[in-house]
């Protein structure tokens, strides 16, 4: 098809449609002026993508003098894409305009044990219901949905879809979420990828990270996982395995996801609580109730109570994060040393604690490390995996949107 009028006419629509993407509301004789196309062929174009519902024209320009020209616009309503993180305690779902504005957003709890009787049929169920639920509210139909980017917290094979590796608390469940179950479940494409990757792809569009030519995405909560972008792009290695720093082994030969979990942050501070028992035998020998004292040294056995302590002041919560800023700092050491980083940006739901752990980090990078990269808290917080998401999902309905055009 290569010259052929239907061809060129399609490549100049492409270029026009960038155009507006990037400039925003333009008259055709902007356009014109931005792409380098002859007015008449600007007004064909613009025509076929009126028909095409992919832009609208929105009414006269307030020109100072002569003839007002008719404004023209993307059409980010046109079609619409959802992203989705499929975590180990919450479900979150976004839905978004093709600009990438996110116009509804939701969180489910993530029902594992139902899931286990009737594993792919029930969780894909679960989804597709919760899809339905927030395309009702928003008085839209399936026929609008372009694109559904997931995130999921396991390792997806890029040849298969099929996913390696997942957190602890959703093992079982990976043919319920592998590519092919996903697209058998929804009626339009499906993109499936690691969620942490995601993460970071979300930081880099519209996050603390945006423009930075290499940067980590370094995500602790449930499980642990970094997302590497050089230049824009996501690192992915053998088997999409970059960035699986997981099965990094710590000085004692336990994994670092053992470690650095919530599960392992919540065993620190058990360990570090039973260290000093004598506490407890010294407050019943002074006469008083065992049973509120023991309460009282085990009141940190949650992450968020752990650091609501030491947001408090807590000595025993300051000296547990303490120890556990060493452990995460020894991580990051080996990632600055290894990468370089420009900047590494902490998230998940322990991560995301940047008021406590950001200066017990700093300090340690400022008198350890050799290479010292800044280091900062997520801005999107819990929406960063749904964020990505949704821009994997607008990126393949743009290009699907294109090739359309081509054929």
């Amino acid at each position: 098809m290569a010259g052929t009028p239907q061809y060129i006419r399609n490549l100049n629509e492409n270029l026009i449609m960038d155009a507006l993407i990037t400039q925003g509301t333009m008259s055709r004789a902007d356009i014109s002026r931005q792409t380098g196309l002859s007015k008449p062929t600007v007004s064909l174009a613009v025509e076929h993508l009126i028909d095409r519902n992919l832009v609208k024209e929105m009414g006269r320009a307030d020109n100072a003098q002569g003839r007002k020209a008719t404004l023209i616009r993307f059409n980010e309503t046109a079609y619409y894409v959802c992203g989705i993180d499929i975590g180990a305690t919450r479900i979150r779902i976004a839905l978004s305009d093709l600009n990438g504005e996110i116009i509804a957003y939701r969180t489910y709890p993530m029902v594992v044990q139902e899931a286990y009787e009737r594993a792919e049929a029930t969780m894909l169920e679960l989804l597709r219901s919760h899809m339905n639920e927030l395309l009702d509210e928003n008085h839209l139909n399936w026929d609008q949905i372009q694109c559904i980017g997931f995130g999921i917290p396991g390792v997806v094979l890029p040849d298969s879809g099929c996913i390696h590796r997942i957190v602890d608390p959703l093992v079982g469940l990976e043919e319920a979420f592998s590519l092919e179950s996903l697209s058998g479940a929804f009626p339009c494409e499906v993109i499936l990828e690691n969620d942490v990757n995601l993460a970071a792809l979300g930081e880099y569009r519209s996050g603390v990270a945006a423009g930075c030519n290499l940067f980590v995405f370094f995500s602790i909560g449930t499980g642990t996982g970094a997302g590497i972008m050089v230049h824009g792009q996501l690192l992915r290695g053998l088997g999409g395995l970059t960035g699986e720093i997981a099965e990094m082994l710590v000085d004692d030969g336990r994994r670092l996801e053992e470690v650095l979990s919530a599960d392992g942050l919540m065993q620190l501070a058990k360990d570090y609580l039973d260290q000093n028992d004598e506490l407890l035998l010294e407050a019943v020998d002074s006469g008083a109730d065992i049973d509120v004292v023991a309460d009282d040294l085990h009141r940190y056995l949650t992450p968020e109570k752990l650091f609501e302590a030491a947001r408090s002041g807590e000595v025993e919560a300051l000296e547990v994060l303490q120890q556990y800023s060493q452990m995460i700092a020894s991580a990051l050491r080996h990632i600055s040393v290894v990468l370089a980083p420009e900047l590494i940006v902490l998230g998940g739901g322990i991560g995301g604690n940047g008021d406590v752990l950001l200066p017990l980090l700093r300090q340690i990078i400022s008198e350890q490390f050799p290479v010292q990269p800044q280091l900062i808290c997520s801005k999107l917080g819990e929406q960063a995996v749904v964020t990505g998401a949704v821009q994997v999902a607008i990126q393949q309905t743009m290009l699907n949107l294109q090739q359309e055009a081509m054929e």
